[in-house]
Formats: C-alpha cells, sequence, structure tokens
C-alpha cells in the first residue's frame, strides 16, 4: 500500500494554466518537443505530457502548432489507454530536419526548464531561513551524541538563520555528525525544477543522486489530464537537499559544468543544494587553498546571490539560498585573513569531552555494542594509557577502542568481554608509533 507524504507547508509552484505561463519562448518549447519524440521516439500525448512534464491540454496545443508547421503529422491510428483513446503522432521529415537542428544546437531534451526568473520566486518562498527549528527538535536530529555543554544555545540560532557555520576544534570530535545532525533536523520538504533556463541555455539541476524526492503516488500524462496535479511538474518534491564534499573540493565543482559534446549544462553542487544544506568537510585539505574556497563564497554569503559563467562568458545572476557549513581541524586565525572570516556569521567551536562526558560515551557505545564493562579495564584506560596522550579524549575513541576489542573477540572465538589486555591490543592500533622506518 502506497502512503501518501504529508502536505508540504511550502506553497507550491502553480501549474501553468496556459504556455504562456511557462515562461518559455514558444520556438524553445517546440525545439525541446521535437528532440524529445526524436530521441525517445514518443508519439502519444500521454507519453509525451509525462517526459516533457507538461499538461496534456498543453502539450496538445504545442502539437497543433508544430501540426501547422507541418513538423509533425498525425499518424492516422489510435492508441488504447485505461482511460481514453490518443491518436498518434509522428515528426515529419521537415520536422526531423528541425530536430537535428536544435540537436546541433543543444542535445538537451526531456523536461521543459523553468525560467531562472521563475525558480527565484519559489526559492524565496521555500528559503531555509523560513525554517523555525526548535532546541527539542535539534537535540533529537543529534541521536546519541553527547554535546559539549552550552552548544546548543550557539547551535540553535545559527541553524536557525540560514546562513553560515565555521565548525573549528581538534580532529575525532563530531564535527561531521553535528552536521549531519543539522541535516536532519530540517525535515520539510521543496520544490527542485528538473531544469532552469537564461538566455536558451539550459542547466540540469535535480540530481537524484543529490536530491531525495518525497514519496507521491505517481500519475501518468492521461491521469494528469483527468485528476489535475497540485503543483508544476517541472519540479519534483524533495526532502531539503544536502551536499557533503570534502577534501575532493575543487573550486571548478563550484561553477556550471558545460558538456562540449552534448552542449548542455550541469547545474554546480552549491546550486543544487539549494534550500538545504552544503557541507564543507576537512577545510584545510583540499588542494585549494582555504582563502580561496572562502573568497569564492563571499559574494553568495552576502548578497544571497551567486554569479556563474556560461560558456559564452556571459556572466548569470541565480539565487543562494544555502547554509553552508564548514568544518576544519585547523585554528581558523591560521587559514583565514579577519576579512574572510567577517564572512561566516557563525563560528562554534566543537571541543573534545572531559573525563566525565567521555565515560559516558563509552558506556553509551558498549552498551549499544552488547559489550560488558568491566571496571578494571576502564582504570587501567583511564590511569595507563590516557596519561601518555596528556587525558586528551576525543569522540571517536570510544567507537574506535571498542570496535577493536569486538573484532578480537569475534576472532578469537571468544564472547564479548574488556580486559587490560584487550585495552592494550586496541590502544596500539589508535595511534602510530613515532619510529623511524629502516629501509
Amino acid at each position: 500500500m502506497t502512503h501518501q507524504a504529508p502536505e508540504p507547508r511550502i506553497q507550491p509552484p502553480a501549474l501553468p494554466a496556459s504556455l504562456a505561463d511557462t515562461g518559455l519562448p514558444m520556438t524553445l518549447m517546440r525545439d525541446i518537443l521535437l528532440k524529445t519524440m526524436l530521441r525517445m521516439s514518443l508519439s502519444y500525448i500521454s507519453e509525451i505530457s509525462a517526459t516533457i512534464c507538461l499538461p496534456f491540454a498543453q502539450v496538445q496545443q504545442l502539437i497543433d502548432a508544430a501540426r501547422g508547421e507541418r513538423l509533425i503529422e498525425a499518424m492516422g491510428t489510435l492508441h488504447a489507454t485505461s482511460t481514453s483513446s490518443e491518436m498518434g503522432y509522428q515528426l515529419t521529415e521537415a520536422g526531423r530536419q528541425q530536430a537535428h537542428r536544435a540537436l546541433e544546437q543543444s542535445e538537451y531534451f526531456g523536461a521543459m526548464p523553468v525560467p531562472i526568473e521563475a525558480y527565484a520566486k519559489q526559492v524565496r518562498r521555500q528559503s531555509i531561513r523560513k525554517i523555525k527549528i526548535s532546541r527539542d527538535r535539534l537535540q533529537q536530529s543529534m541521536g546519541d551524541l553527547i554535546l559539549p555543554p552550552g552548544l546548543m544555545a550557539d547551535l540553535g540560532p545559527a541553524v536557525t538563520s540560514g546562513r553560515s557555520i565555521l565548525f573549528y576544534g581538534p580532529p575525532g570530535n563530531g564535527k561531521s555528525s553535528i552536521s549531519n545532525g543539522i541535516r536532519d533536523a530540517l525535515g520539510d520538504q521543496i520544490y527542485v525544477p528538473r531544469a532552469v533556463v537564461h538566455s536558451s541555455q539550459v542547466i540540469s539541476v535535480y540530481d537524484p543522486i543529490v536530491h531525495t524526492r518525497a514519496q507521491m503516488p505517481e500519475a501518468s500524462g492521461s491521469q494528469l489530464r483527468l485528476s489535475g496535479q497540485r503543483f508544476d511538474p517541472r519540479y519534483v518534491l524533495c526532502e531539503r537537499p544536502t551536499v557533503v564534499t570534502g577534501g575532493e573540493l575543487m573550486l571548478e565543482m563550484l561553477e556550471l559544468k558545460y558538456n562540449a559534446v552534448s552542449r548542455t549544462y550541469q547545474a554546480p553542487l552549491q546550486f543544487k543544494a539549494m534550500g538545504g544544506v552544503f557541507i564543507v568537510d576537512d577545510l584545510g585539505r583540499q588542494e585549494e587553498p582555504p582563502q580561496a574556497l572562502i573568497n569564492r563564497w563571499i559574494v553568495p554569503l552576502e548578497m544571497n546571490y551567486d554569479i556563474l559563467s556560461l560558456q559564452s562568458g556571459e556572466k548569470i545572476i541565480v539565487p543562494f539560498d544555502t547554509l553552508v557549513i564548514f568544518s576544519t581541524n585547523f585554528h581558523p586565525n591560521k587559514i583565514f585573513d579577519q576579512a574572510a572570516l567577517r564572512r561566516i556569521f557563525y563560528k562554534i567551536k566543537i571541543d573534545g569531552p572531559n573525563q566525565a562526558d567521555f565515560l559516558k560515551i563509552f558506556a553509551l557505545v558498549a552498551r549499544k555494542r552488547q559489550m560488558p564493562l568491566n571496571a578494571e579495564a576502564l582504570n587501567h584506560l583511564l590511569q595507563e594509557k590516557y596519561p601518555t596522550i596528556d587525558n586528551i579524549y576525543a569522540n571517536y575513541q570510544p567507537v574506535f577502542l571498542i570496535d577493536q576489542i569486538i573484532s578480537i573477540c569475534e576472532f578469537e572465538g571468544k564472547p564479548y568481554h574488556m580486559s587490560p589486555e584487550l585495552i592494550d591490543r586496541a590502544w596500539a592500533n589508535m595511534f602510530v608509533r613515532d619510529a623511524d622506518i629502516v629501509n
């Protein structure tokens, strides 16, 4: 049984009442129609409607207009469906020639795009800055994370601002986990365009890898015609997106990606993250200098719009509505100048736990892993091992140590248990001994 998702609170993009309401030139729609029919061998309006994402009646109008130009002709046969019988259509020779000419300009076919200006209005309607997250909701999204005292008081205003956040502090203390918790706290849905267009240049946006589609009943083109679609089918209802990048992030990933063979564009990562969260993890580990990466974000973070370049060199202004989270193990003063730091609205230090919180985390992980605690083993860990690293605790260490002990027990065919000897063996794998390698 299919369960329908709850109605989203956000005002949806209105279903176009006419071809004029799409905001697209007739020539662009005609060429996408011809290319789609050619490339996908489509003949029936219900199929075409579902593919180019326009209502049945408007596809009929496009077909009729193309027939007037002698680009499409009726096949003279009916196609029986569960609800009606449809006339089949095919491209004429002139239509095929026009489709090939259009493909020489751009290989894009399929869903009709949304004008950038129209999408900008939808972005404002579903802005991430309109989300109000309570302390309880944010706390629940963090799962079993044991957060430092006072962190939630700093974190809450930063998240609800929808601006930018810098997490910094020693490695292994949950900066990435907190970022993921923020993503989970958003919890609602937005409308993502399948593609947008500027000056006849189509940019693909919807990406199944980035965007999680909301569960909704599927409807065919003929069903849409009969029952009515609640929003513009050129959009996809999705969970608020999250893009996570790390050491692989390059400046070129933040620009339009042009495919010279197909002559089509793919939206950059931050555009796909519109209305959601963009996480830059491990800042300082990229090939690009951290200062250069921050400089690229200055205009979007301050002005709420981004500037992208087409292959022709033309600059286009696009909306920017994304919660950007930077996470680094370096001290900010060592990788940014003060001007760059001013552009980041919230700077939050994530420290390691004290001994009491470390023991809470250790006990929580042990219970989840069904590992019995042992007082002698814990005393050995705290009194013999941690003094060797100046009693510096990190959130990742309980998981690491207990998983190491579990692996040993399973390999040796013994029940899960904890002992000083097993603590020593697990500890040996947590650090690399500082010794020269003799070649």
